[in-house]
Formats: C-alpha cells, sequence, structure tokens
C-alpha cells in the first residue's frame, strides 16, 4: 500500500515583524528585573542564535481556525479531490483560537470541526478531531492517517498543522521574538505505485523529566495579572534535549525504511532555531560516519519564525511548489520529516515523492 502526499497548501500570514520592531520592547528576567543590555544588542544576539530576521502575524480579523481554512482549501483544491470524500480531518494545533489581547481561548467547538463547517462538507462520515502534541503536531498527523488508512478505516485524510504563537507569547521574555503564525495542510491517501509514499515513522513522548520543558507561565513584568499564561520554555534543556534524542529517532527511522543516508535528498525538520538544527543535521549523518551535503536542509525560518506545528507543512508546500531559492524536489527523492516540540515529543517520516 502507498500512502501520500496529494495535495498541500498553506497561509503565510501578511504582517511582517521585523527584530528591529522589538527595539522599544521592556525586556526582563524571569525575577522581574530590568534585562541589563540595550534591545540592539539583545536582538543581534538572538538573531546570531536563530537565524530569524522577522516573523508574520496573523492579521487581527483572523483566527487559527481561519487560517487553517484557508490552507486545507489550497491542499484540496491542490489535490483535486472532493471534499466530501474525506474520511478524517486532523488539525494539530495547541492553543486553540485566541483572539488578539483576550485571556481564555476558544476550543468548542474543535478547531477541526469549524474548518469542515468552513470547507461546507456535508458527509457525517467525515470525522474531524483535534490533536495537541507541541510542535510535532502535525507529522504526528500524517502518522495517524497513515494508521486510519493502512487499517482500511479511511481512503482520504486532511492533516492541518495551525497556530497563533503570538497572541500566547510575553513581550517581556526575550523568547517571545521566536515565535510566529501560519498553517499547512496536506491531503494523505491511497495510490498505486510501487515503494512509494509513507515509507517509515518514528514517534516518542518523553515525559518523565522532561514534561515541563514547555509551559504555561506567569509574565515576566510582575505587574501583570498573575491569572493571565503565556508559552514558556527551558530552552538550554530544550536545545540539549533535541541534540541528544532528535538524530537517534531520525536515524531508527530511516533505517527502519530499508532507504540508505546517501539516497535522502532533503531533510523537512521543525523550524525551531536555526543553530539547533543545523547541529541535529550534524548530529544525524554523524552517526553514519558523514557530513551533510550541500542544501540538504531548506531552511523557512529566516523570513517566517518559529510557527509550531505549521512549520514542517509550510516548509514542504514551499518546497514543493518552488517557492524557496536553491531548493527543489523530483519524483522519486526521499525526504525525512523530523520534529521536536513540547511533551517532549519526537516523531520522524521517511517519505519517497
Amino acid at each position: 500500500m502507498n500512502i501520500k502526499i496529494t495535495g498541500s497548501g498553506s497561509y503565510i500570514p501578511t504582517e511582517i515583524v521585523t527584530n528591529k520592531d522589538f527595539s522599544n520592547h521592556v525586556f526582563l528576567n524571569e525575577d522581574g528585573t530590568p534585562f541589563p543590555l540595550p534591545n540592539e544588542v539583545i536582538t543581534e544576539k538572538f538573531y546570531g542564535i536563530t537565524g530569524i530576521e522577522e516573523r508574520r502575524y496573523a492579521s487581527d480579523d483572523l483566527l487559527t481556525s481561519d487560517i487553517a481554512f484557508i490552507a486545507a482549501k489550497k491542499a484540496i483544491e491542490d489535490s483535486k479531490i472532493d471534499p466530501e470524500t474525506l474520511d478524517y480531518i486532523i488539525f494539530a494545533h495547541n492553543f486553540g483560537n485566541q483572539k488578539k489581547g483576550a485571556i481564555q481561548a476558544d476550543l468548542l467547538p474543535s478547531l477541526a470541526t469549524r474548518v469542515k463547517h468552513d470547507l461546507r462538507i456535508k458527509n457525517p462520515k467525515c470525522v474531524a478531531y483535534d490533536m495537541l502534541f507541541g510542535c510535532p503536531g502535525w507529522v504526528e498527523g500524517v502518522i495517524q492517517a497513515t494508521a486510519f488508512i493502512k487499517a482500511g478505516m479511511a481512503k482520504k485524510c486532511l492533516v492541518i498543522g495551525a497556530e497563533t504563537l503570538s497572541r500566547v507569547t510575553d513581550p517581556h521574555d526575550r523568547d517571545s521574538m521566536i515565535y510566529s503564525d501560519g498553517a499547512g495542510a496536506t491531503i494523505i491517501e491511497s495510490v498505486d505505485g510501487e515503494n512509494e509514499g509513507i515509507l517509515a515513522h518514528e514517534s516518542a513522548t518523553y515525559a518523565y523529566d522532561e514534561a515541563n520543558y514547555l509551559f504555561f507561565g506567569n509574565s515576566f513584568n510582575k505587574d501583570h495579572d498573575p491569572d493571565v499564561r503565556y508559552i514558556k520554555m527551558h530552552g538550554r534543556k530544550i536545545y540539549e534535549f533535541a541534540l541528544s534524542n532528535v538524530p537517534k529517532a531520525m536515524k531508527e527511522c530511516l533505517d527502519n525504511s530499508g532507504i540508505e543516508i546517501n539516497q535522502v535528498k532533503k531533510v523537512l525538520i521543525h523550524q525551531a532555531n536555526e543553530k539547533m538544527d543545523e547541529a541535529i543535521i550534524q548530529r544525524f549523518y554523524k552517526l553514519y560516519g558523514q557530513t551533510p551535503p550541500e542544501g540538504i536542509m531548506p531552511m523557512s525560518i529566516h523570513k517566517l519564525g518559529n510557527s509550531s506545528v505549521a512549520t514542517v507543512p509550510t516548509l514542504y508546500d514551499s518546497l514543493i511548489k518552488g517557492k524557496i531559492e536553491n531548493q527543489e524536489i523530483h519524483k522519486g527523492d526521499v525526504i525525512l520529516f523530523a520534529s521536536v516540540g513540547a511533551g517532549m515529543n519526537i516523531n520522524a517520516i521517511v517519505y519517497k515523492m
């Protein structure tokens, strides 16, 4: 059975926020004291570590489910399927619909249900549900869709990854500069062919010591309402965790696929931090006694930032549509998807075009 991505779509928000736009922010330490460096130095150091020059924020009139609908509609059009034939809509996100300035997320009805409604799908057998899996949510959604199809429970699935992280960040936390908004969607279905599509996958949750590496916490500004929470992270712990565990998961996935390392044409990894992603790739290839080939890892973080579950599907959509400079993919090429995030969750997929 060959299970492939037959269509993809994305929504890149229109509001561009550069590093210079943070020049007037009041950055604080965790204890509420002023951060000792001027903002120009903070943003310069931030760029050197993350590679982020600018990021995209959704306009005030759009919610996470809205941008997801736009990406989903494009994916359906790209695949040329009838949306009434979809068996599942799997929507990966983390924070629901969060209006700008609001202190309460809206998850009722589910965001997947809202997308189904906006797509005007009448078929009640099209099951729509949300998935909370941190940044690896879209990859995990593809893995679940694959399982449904292999089990005979589905033939076609719509998998979405969308988030508006800009609305859950603490403006006094330097980490707020990392996060962005976006949406990506794909159609997953069974197709005729030989040894192509999804060849192997790997998933893991590390929670014994790692569960709270990412969490909801108070603003660094002690005058803020303590009942309002923001996304927070232990960055150094996440960095060390990712470098230790992600390359091993990628290797296990690739080894299980029967594909040789020199057959991999592209590695599409969660756009969390440029230096971290580069280090992961270096360690992955070192496990095979090799160094990464030039151009193996397309990147979008420089201009789009970290949009959590949206980074991998939007990166794939940009690559497949020829929108990434000096990067291209062809039929028969092998892609390795990989992601890491809150949980701490890790997953990977070996995919042959």
